[in-house]
């Protein structure tokens, strides 16, 4: 008897905490559009085909030959070809000297979108490569982008570049 009504109490609050949305739920986007195709047995091929996708025109930039101190910026744009819209739910770079930036709001199928990244090569000499991983809702759900380049250090560690 005790099993049945701590089940009973259980199975109710459960109820009760889906029964009504919260007032801080308004505004959030709707758990239906994240959607998980990989199962025990496999893909859901089915499932798979619906997700979105996070198709990019390049995926490394090569900033070529700059001087220590310069900031430089590449914008990679890439297009969501698939059937729902896609989520970005983070994006972090290899190294604090380099810094992602990337739409929050849901890129919708069909349209295109910007990740811009900046490198900042302040303290940083010789060759550099660094990168940027991207956690979206896609079947692949992790992407990656790369910048490469040379980084000119002056001469005498008094001497600035000049602009």
């Amino acid at each position: 008897m005790k099993r049945y009504l701590i089940l009973s109490l259980l199975a109710l609050g459960a109820c009760q905490g889906t029964a009504k949305k919260d007032d801080n739920e308004k505004g959030k986007l709707s758990t239906e559009i994240v959607n998980n195709p990989h199962t025990v047995a496999g893909i859901d091929t089915v499932s798979a085909a619906m997700k979105p996708t996070m198709d990019f025109k390049d995926t490394l930039h090569q900033f070529g030959t700059i001087h220590q101190s310069e900031v430089v910026t590449h914008e990679f744009t890439f297009t969501n070809n698939g059937k729902t819209p896609l989520l970005i739910s983070s994006a972090s770079a290899s190294c604090g000297c380099t810094v992602p930036e990337y739409p929050h709001d849901p890129v919708q199928p069909g349209k295109s979108a910007i990740m811009k990244v900046t490198f900042n090569s302040s303290g940083k000499s010789g060759h550099q490569e660094k990168s940027v991983t991207i956690h979206t809702n896609t079947v692949r759900s992790i992407h990656m982008l790369y910048i490469k380049g040379e980084v000119i250090a002056p001469k005498n560690s008094n001497e600035l570049p000049t602009e």
